[in-house]
């Protein structure tokens, strides 16, 4: 069977700016269905997936993904009507009757996460597709079945936290011969994700997108000063779940849609509101610390409770909680599972080939495979190389390197002599994490390099860190893992080793920490050839890698957009697959 999975709420944000007109523009990420993407599972396995926003351009977009369909189809050579299903991954449909409770919520049922509203954007980008070929799929289902049908496991736990799918904020399955059975589920009223986004959003960064700021501030305050006040509002369980007292505070609807009671409660008793883009201090810091503190011993009550429940050794990880590589970090250092793996495309476009690997599950042609790096995208034709070398030939200097050997030998000679390079090559990556297809690399031994990178190539916020990509083998040298760790997705923090920790300050976080991506050959291989070329120079194979993007800009996809990003940038050399670009 070839079935396609989609993710994202076509609409859903149209809808909330008609309704709530004159809102803050960043309250308008307060809403269901970002993050749009594609996947395409052709007899069982994963051939092909990528989010709508490298497509259209549009950064979060959770526009229905015409462009990513368009891609996987072409990547795959399959014909729209060749498809047997199309599956969504999210299902309102049971939860009809309480959208009708009021008539803001029925018209957004009606007009936006009906299935009507669904099969009618299939069938306006995919004519041939009939309404009994579409099909939906619950979200936190969706997710669930992307770890579990990915993980390589016949047995283990599988936990999903986000905001929230249709209803709910963290659900917990066990899976088990090829099934997911529900164990516990955390209604949407306790969700730690909007907790998470809520106190994202009070800190002046985006709700539904800086998560992942907040996790990168945190290691420079002190959980202590506000830890009473999260441990007050953030009551465990016995039972393996939470209460959030502060959520309840949203009684009405219009307070509900904005999180006005618990916004207001906040400023209250916690942190007034940072205007986006002002000074952060200490306080923002603590605030920062403490709830990441808060997540850490949410997500290790809920995970280590039912794994002890029901003797599972083995985790397996969605949602978008599941990127906060902090908390991951802290599960592991627990040691109350054997192995933990988090699926590398955690958020809401992961849910699309979660939703399409369920459908083939219950087909009976699900191939349990572990993912290896996820390159699944589109990748350039020569066409297209040549012709972005033509249109910005008045720009830039082209030198022809003619393999993969010698573009890795200059581009390590261009590393180690402390240049800062862009390296483009192959299948875009599946997921948020650019991992050596789509990247920014430097020499993560220089103590500018940081605050270089972030000022002048990436234009963001000077606090937040890199990551290193290191070789398999050299992994355990350099930072605190066991010998052969695999490590590919760059979702868990480690600790650098203390001897080492000055040899890597651009790579290095304030607490000694860094989010690391071990290189295997056997997957990326092209990324390992360079880390060696690397090594040969430094005696390191270590690099900084960063995804190949500014603020505000969706990785870059296409040789044209590769090399219009690095005119705009001070990146000093683009690597366009065995091509060398310089500036003019």
């Amino acid at each position: 069977m070839k079935i396609l999975g989609v993710s994202g709420i076509h609409g859903a944000e149209a809808f909330k700016r008609d309704r709530w007109p004159g809102l803050e523009q960043r309250e308008y990420r307060m809403a269901q269905g970002y993050d749009s993407a594609a996947a395409l599972v052709i007899d069982g396995e994963f051939v092909a997936g990528v989010a709508e926003e490298r497509i259209s351009r549009r950064k979060h977009t959770g526009d229905f993904p015409v462009g990513a369909i368009d891609a996987c189809l072409r990547t795959a050579g399959v014909e729209p009507a060749e498809l047997d299903k199309v599956v969504h991954g999210f299902d309102y449909g049971p939860y009809q009757a309480v959208y009708g409770l009021d008539p803001a919520s029925a018209a957004l049922y009606r007009e936006v996460l009906a299935r009507d509203a669904f099969v009618r954007q299939v069938r306006r980008a995919l004519p041939d597709i009939e309404a009994q070929r579409v099909g939906h799929v619950d979200h936190h289902l969706a997710h669930a079945a992307s770890a579990y049908y990915t993980s390589g496991w016949d047995q283990c736990l599988v936990v999903v936290m986000d905001g929230m799918g249709e209803a709910h904020g963290a659900t917990v399955y066990r899976a088990q011969d090829g099934r997911l059975e529900v164990v516990y589920r955390v209604g949407a009223s306790d969700s730690i994700g909007i907790l998470y986004s809520l106190i994202t959003f009070q800190l002046g960064f985006d709700f539904n997108s800086d998560e992942y700021k907040v996790m990168g501030l945190a290691p420079y305050g002190d959980p202590d000063t506000y830890r009473e006040f999260f441990e007050r509002e953030v009551k465990l369980r016995p039972d393996g779940g939470w209460e959030i007292a502060l959520l309840k505070r949203n009684q009405t609807r219009d307070e509900r849609e904005n999180h006005l009671g618990a916004r207001r409660y906040l400023d209250r008793q916690l942190i007034e509101p940072r205007v986006a883009d002002a000074e952060i201090t200490s306080r923002h810091q603590d605030v920062a610390a403490a709830l990441q503190a808060c997540l850490d011993r949410a997500v290790l009550h809920l995970c280590g409770h039912f794994g002890a429940l029901l003797g599972m050794g083995r985790l397996a990880l969605a949602g978008g909680v599941a990127l906060n590589t902090t908390a991951n970090a802290r599960l592991i250092e627990a040691g109350v599972f054997e192995e933990i793996y988090v699926q590398p495309a955690a958020a809401d476009d992961g849910s699309a080939l979660g939703a399409a690997l369920q459908a083939a599950a219950l087909a009976g042609e699900v191939v349990n495979r572990r993912s290896p790096t996820p390159f699944y995208g589109p990748s350039p034709d020569p066409r297209s190389l040549q012709a972005a070398l033509d249109a910005f030939a008045d720009r830039i200097e082209v030198s022809p390197l003619g393999s993969l050997e010698a573009a890795c030998e200059t581009a390590a000679a261009l590393i180690a002599q402390g240049e800062v390079i862009s390296w483009y090559r192959g299948r875009i990556e599946f997921g948020p994490r650019a991992l050596g297809h789509r990247s920014i690399l430097a020499d993560p031994s220089r103590h500018e390099m940081r605050d270089r990178v972030n000022a002048l190539v990436k234009m963001r916020e000077a606090f937040r860190p890199f990551a290193p990509a290191v070789s398999l083998e050299q992994a355990d040298r350099w930072f605190e893992v066991a010998p052969g760790t695999e490590l590919p997705y760059m979702n868990v923090n480690v600790n650098v080793r203390p001897e080492h920790r000055e040899a890597l300050p651009a790579t290095t976080h304030v607490d000694g920490s860094s989010r690391l991506q071990t290189v295997a050959g056997s997957d990326n291989s092209a990324f390992r050839l360079l880390l060696g070329a690397v090594g040969q120079r430094t005696g390191r194979e270590i690099v900084l890698n960063t995804s190949f993007n500014v603020r505000g800009q969706p990785i870059v996809n296409t040789p044209a957009e590769a090399i219009e990003t690095f005119l705009g940038t001070g990146i000093e050399a683009l690597f366009l697959e065995n091509t060398l670009v310089r500036k003019r």
